[in-house]
């Protein structure tokens, strides 16, 4: 058994869900707070808590698209003669980094498309929300849904350009 890859699982595993619940308490608050701060929308409101759940399962697909790029790189560093330590360090901060990347390409992501598509339709997809149309909520939330799937993969392949890959001696 490699201990050092082993130990990087477990760390893997444990921040994957100390960012995720960071990532989405801090994201539902934002949305919650802009809601009412903007649209005067209140807490029992089911069309904007079904818009608010869609941007967090988007946020959710999007930062999953670091983890193939955390394991190549961790992989990469396990392979090194570093300590248990830096090797620790290292991960989390290039973890922290992609994490960081993917999020706020999420982030982005689903404003502009989000403003775009209430620019390209009749109405006001926010005061409809706060009428509670979940009819429009939902198609908001697809909307992000299917713009994070699109996108995901692009993000996750800038993620992994930042990878040290070792370089190969020319032919």
């Amino acid at each position: 058994m490699n201990s050092s890859i082993f130990l990087l699982g477990i760390i893997e595993i444990l921040s994957a869900v100390s960012m995720g619940l960071i990532i989405l308490s801090t994201t539902y608050k934002i949305l919650k707070w802009y809601g009412k701060w903007r649209f005067d929308i209140g807490h029992n409101n089911v069309a904007y808590s079904i818009f608010i759940a869609s941007v967090l399962f988007g946020m959710g697909l999007m930062v999953s698209g670091t983890i193939e790029p955390i394991v190549s790189s961790f992989r990469l560093l396990s392979n090194t003669e570093r300590s248990t330590s830096v090797l620790i360090l290292t991960f989390l901060l290039r973890g922290g980094l992609y994490i960081i990347i993917a999020y706020s390409a999420g982030l982005a992501i689903s404003l502009v498309g989000i403003i775009i598509y209430s620019k390209l339709t009749p109405i006001d997809e926010f005061v409809e929300m706060k009428n509670n149309n979940i009819g429009v909520a939902i198609i908001s939330g697809a909307i992000i849904i299917t713009l994070i799937l699109l996108t995901k993969d692009g993000v996750a392949l800038v993620i992994e350009s930042l990878i040290p890959y070792p370089e190969l001696p020319p032919r």
